[in-house]
C-alpha cells in the first residue's frame, strides 16, 4: 500500500533558490527580512539584496563560483543568511558546520565537501585560518578578511544562477550509524522542500520566526531561513539558546511560528514565565530533529491555548522533511501528522520487502521532489540508501494509522531483541521522561548470554531522584521484558545540537 498526501501537489518548476528570493524582494521590498535578536538591528528585503548583491560580487572575485563550495562556521547571525545566499546565487553550494565543532572536524568537511572559502566569527577565526584557504569574518580577526570589505564592493553584482540541478546545500549527516556523509541537495530539491513546508505549514508573509533551531542543520536552514524569507516573512536569528532571553523574544517580536528541537521545546514546557501569558501570537510550535515525547507535546498544548503544537519527521536525505505540523491543529500526540505534498510513503516489510497495509509495523520508505540526489562522491551508498524505483530507506520502524498519522516507532538498527523480542528504545524512554523527576533519558541494547540482549537506561534527573524509584515506574508501565535490565543516573546525555541522541556513544563510551 501507498500513502500519499491529501494535500494539493507543489508546483513543479526549475527555480532556484535565489530567483524565489527575488520575487519574494519584489513582492514586499520594505517589509523587514532579518532582524538580529539581541540588538533589535534589521533589513528590508531590498537591503538583504543589495548586500547579497555585493558580497556575491567580491565571492566571484575571489573564484568561489559554480562547482565551488562555501562553509560557514558560526551561530545564527543574519550575516550568515547574507553571505550564504550569495553563495547560493552564484551557483556554489553552502556546507554548514555547528559553531560546537572541533578544529579536526571541520577540517575533515572541508576536506570531503572540497570547500575553498570559510566564513565564521571572530572567536573562531584563529582555528578557522588553521583548517581554510580562504576565512571570511563577521567582524575583524588577524590573518581574516573583515565582512566589511565584501559589503564594500562596488563590481557589478552578478546574476543569479539559474541552472536549478547545480548544488545548493552540502549537508553532513549526524553520523550516529558510521561516519558523517555529503547529502548533495540542489536548488531544484531546496526549493521543491521549502513550497512542501510552507505549504503544510501555512506560512506567509505574516510570519515572524524565531531562528533557535540551527542554520548549519537541515531542519534550521529549511524551515526557519530559507522557507520564512522565500515566503516574504521575517526571520528574528538567536546566537545561542538561552530559555529567559528566548521567551522575552517570543513576546517581543511576537513570533507566530517556530521550529524548535525536543530539549527546547522540553525547556519551554516546563519554564515557569510561560504561565505568564503574553504569547497569543504564536500559532505554532513544530519539533523536530528527534522524537517529542507525548507529555512535553501535550503540557505544551496545555500552556499554549490556541497555538498547535506538534512535531515533524524527515532526513537529511529527504531535504529534511516528510511530515511537518500545520496550523491549526498540530499533530496527534505521539504521531508525526500527514505527509508533506507530492510525498509518498510505503511501509516495507524488512526481511522480504513486502508492502505492509494500515496499521503494520515494518520499514517506513519514502519518495518526492525533496529527495537527495545522492551522497557526495559515494555511488555505492547512494544505490544503497535509495531504490531503482526512487524509495528512500529512512531506517526508521513504524506504521500509518487509520487516520492518515505516521507513527514512528525507532530506527531499525536500534531495536533491542530480548529472546527475540522486539524492544524499541523510543517506547521505554518514553515511559521514563513521563517520570517527574527525570529530565532526559535513553536506553541501547547490552549483549546477554541468556536473552541474547537486555535493555540498559541512562537517566537524567533532579536531585531527588533514585534508580530504585525510576526502576519501580517502569516495572508499573513495562513489560517484564521490556523494562531496564540497569538504570544509570548520569548528569547528561550525548545528543547532536538538533536534539538526536547518540546511541553509539553510549554504547563505546557510557556517561557517568
Amino acid at each position: 500500500m501507498i500513502w500519499t498526501s491529501p494535500l494539493k501537489p507543489i508546483a513543479a518548476d526549475d527555480s532556484t533558490v535565489s530567483q524565489e528570493l527575488e520575487r519574494a524582494v519584489a513582492a514586499r521590498p520594505e517589509h523587514r527580512a532579518l532582524i538580529d535578536g539581541p540588538s533589535g538591528a534589521g533589513v528590508s528585503f531590498l537591503e538583504l539584496l543589495r548586500r547579497i548583491e555585493k558580497i556575491a560580487a567580491w565571492f566571484r572575485n575571489a573564484g568561489l563560483g559554480p562547482g565551488e563550495c562555501l562553509t560557514v562556521w558560526a551561530p545564527n547571525v543574519p550575516p550568515v543568511a547574507a553571505t550564504s545566499l550569495a553563495a547560493l546565487r552564484l551557483g556554489a553550494a553552502v556546507t554548514g558546520v555547528s559553531p560546537s565543532a572541533t578544529q579536526h572536524e571541520v577540517a575533515r568537511q572541508i576536506a570531503m565537501a572540497r570547500s575553498s572559502m570559510l566564513v565564521t566569527v571572530p572567536s573562531l577565526a584563529e582555528q578557522a585560518l588553521a583548517v581554510a584557504k580562504r576565512v571570511v569574518v563577521i567582524g575583524e580577526a588577524p590573518g581574516a578578511v573583515p565582512l566589511c570589505e565584501l559589503l564594500a564592493c562596488t563590481d557589478r553584482a552578478p546574476a543569479s544562477v539559474t541552472d536549478p540541478d547545480a548544488i545548493a546545500l552540502l549537508p553532513f549527516s549526524s553520523g550516529t550509524s558510521g561516519l558523517p556523509k555529503g547529502v548533495v541537495l540542489t536548488h531544484r530539491q531546496v526549493v521543491a522542500v521549502c513550497r512542501q513546508i510552507a505549504a503544510a505549514a501555512g506560512i506567509g508573509g505574516h510570519d515572524v520566526t524565531l531562528a533557535v533551531a540551527p542554520w548549519f542543520h537541515i531542519m534550521g536552514i529549511t524551515a526557519e531561513l530559507l522557507v520564512p524569507l522565500i515566503r516574504g516573512a521575517t526571520v528574528i536569528t538567536a546566537p545561542r539558546f538561552d530559555p529567559g532571553s528566548f521567551l522575552e523574544d517570543l513576546r517581543r517580536y511576537e513570533i507566530s511560528y517556530i521550529v524548535v528541537p525536543p530539549p527546547v521545546a522540553a525547556v519551554l514546557a516546563r519554564h515557569p514565565d510561560l504561565a505568564a501569558g503574553g504569547l497569543g501570537h504564536l500559532e505554532l510550535v513544530g519539533v523536530g530533529g528527534a522524537p517529542l515525547p507525548i507529555a512535553v507535546q501535550l503540557a505544551l498544548a496545555d500552556r499554549l491555548p490556541g497555538c498547535a503544537v506538534g512535531q515533524g519527521w524527515g532526513l537529511t536525505e529527504m531535504s529534511g522533511a516528510i511530515c511537518v505540523p500545520g496550523r491549526p491543529g498540530g499533530t496527534a500526540p505521539g504521531t508525526v501528522g500527514g505527509l508533506l505534498p507530492s510525498t509518498e510513503l510505503r511501509v516495507v516489510e524488512p526481511d522480504s520487502g513486502r508492502e505492509l497495509g494500515v496499521g503494520d509495523h515494518g520499514e517506513l520508505q519514502a519518495r518526492g521532489p525533496q529527495l537527495m540526489q545522492g551522497y557526495l562522491g559515494d555511488p555505492a551508498a547512494t544505490t544503497a540508501m535509495i531504490t531503482k524505483d526512487g524509495w528512500l530507506h529512512t531506517g526508521d520502524l513504524g506504521r500509518v494509522d487509520a487516520a492518515g498519522n505516521v507513527v514512528v516507532v525507532d530506527r531499525l538498527k536500534d531495536l533491542i531483541k530480548v529472546n527475540a523480542l522486539p524492544v524499541a528504545p523510543a517506547e521505554v524512554e518514553a515511559v521514563l521522561a513521563e517520570h517527574p523527576d527525570v529530565l532526559d533519558a535513553a536506553v541501547v541494547g547490552q549483549p546477554d548470554e541468556t536473552t541474547g540482549e537486555v535493555p540498559i537506561a541512562y537517566v537524567v534527573g533532579g536531585a531527588r531522584l533514585a534508580v530504585a524509584e525510576v526502576s519501580a515506574w517502569a516495572a508499573e508501565r513495562l513489560a517484564p521484558y521490556k523494562r531496564p535490565r540497569a538504570i544509570h543516573l548520569v548528569d547528561r546525555l550525548p545528543r547532536t545540537p538538533s536534539g538526536k541522541l547518540l546511541r553509539r556513544e553510549l554504547r563505546t563510551a557510557p556517561p557517568r
